[in-house]
């Protein structure tokens, strides 16, 4: 289960590194081990290239909070202000993000749920 938590200063958690994307840093702002499912603030940094298309085995809910990021693949930059929400298997990225963008997402697990993407993507 994830901890219950009043209204606090999210930059008391510290930065830390994202496994497999140098360069990338996320606040997890709430995690419940048992399940996997993490909240967390996401920052790309100015300049910054992700590396390659992304495939999860989770639900992904992200909303940008702030910046911009162009998906190379679908070709279309995405702004503040826009939301995605990404069942597993949905491929997405890589990412550029030419002045740095942060991003608040909520990734969970429902097995019941999960379903292939419906979704194509150019090749």
């Amino acid at each position: 289960m994830k901890p219950e938590r009043e209204f606090f200063d999210v930059t008391a958690i510290p930065l830390e590194e994202v496994a497999g994307q140098p360069g990338m840093t996320q606040r997890i702002l709430a995690r419940d081990d048992e399940t996997g499912d993490v909240t967390r603030l996401l920052y790309f940094p100015p300049g910054h290239q992700s590396r390659g298309v992304q495939i999860h085995d989770f639900w992904e809910e992200v909303y940008i909070l702030s910046g911009a990021m162009h998906d190379l693949t679908l070709d279309q930059t995405f702004t503040a202000g826009m939301y995605a929400c990404r069942p597993p298997g949905m491929p997405h990225g890589p990412w550029r993000a030419p002045d740095g963008a942060m991003t608040f997402e909520i990734r969970y697990f429902k097995q019941d749920l999960q379903r292939p993407s419906k979704l194509q993507r150019p090749r």
